[in-house]
């Protein structure tokens, strides 16, 4: 088991109230993790973050540290394990080669981990993650591959030209594609995986995504957008 720590930040005891679920709920992601893939030594920081549309908002702010902010009086522990076990793997691929600062980094890391949630947890993917990306963003990644001045905003987060989740949901698509030509790999033996491997992939997508144009899906319902 790796070594790891937790530090729950409630000096105003905004999350007195669900202090043993959070330490319970992230014990609990970290082992069904560690079933899978050997863990480095990381710490967990949980602190409180009210009036976000998402239960639990992760992220990697360092080698081996991951970031919860969770509201808690919209605690949700599967939501939570979700997220934790989803965090791990980026940790993972950040303490190997694999890890850069392209767009093509950013959309295998996202695929890679939204598959490695799959791999622990089983069940189905998120909606936004098998949403359809609209017209031209599998040839526009492929242009902007290797850029390091991509918009992480734009791409992931719907602040700008692109829909919300398309990055989640090209990247998703891109390790499920790569995975499926790749008997016995799995979202932990390819963590550490460089994203250009993944290139000839992407290109094949982009190729596709000129010739027969798919009908955007919206991500809250999975239905075609008019």
């Amino acid at each position: 088991m790796s070594v790891w720590h937790l530090h729950i930040l409630n000096a105003r005891n905004d999350l007195t109230r669900v202090l043993p679920d959070l330490r319970a709920t992230v014990r609990e992601a970290v082992e069904r993790a560690a079933e899978h893939a050997d863990l480095p030594r990381f710490d967990v920081v949980i602190h409180t973050r009210q009036g976000s549309e998402r239960d639990v908002l992760p992220s990697i702010s360092g080698p081996g540290l991951i970031d919860l902010a969770v509201d808690p009086q919209r605690f949700d522990r599967k939501a939570m394990i979700r997220e934790t076990v989803r965090a791990l793997h980026r940790v993972i691929r950040r303490a190997g080669p694999g890890s850069g600062n392209s767009l093509g980094d950013a959309l295998v890391g996202e695929g890679l981990a939204g598959h490695f949630v799959l791999q622990v947890l089983g069940g189905r993917p998120e909606s936004i993650e098998t949403m359809t990306p609209a017209e031209g963003v599998a040839r526009r990644a492929m242009a902007e591959w290797s850029r390091l001045s991509f918009d992480p905003g734009e791409w992931f987060l719907g602040r700008g030209k692109l829909r919300k989740g398309t990055g989640q949901a090209l990247g998703f698509k891109l390790v499920e594609t790569h995975l499926a030509n790749a008997p016995g790999e799995t979202a932990i033996s390819l963590a550490a995986a460089r994203s250009d491997s993944f290139r000839e992939v992407m290109r094949a997508m982009a190729k596709a995504d000129a010739e027969e144009p798919a009908e955007p899906t919206d991500p809250e319902d999975g239905k075609k957008l008019d």
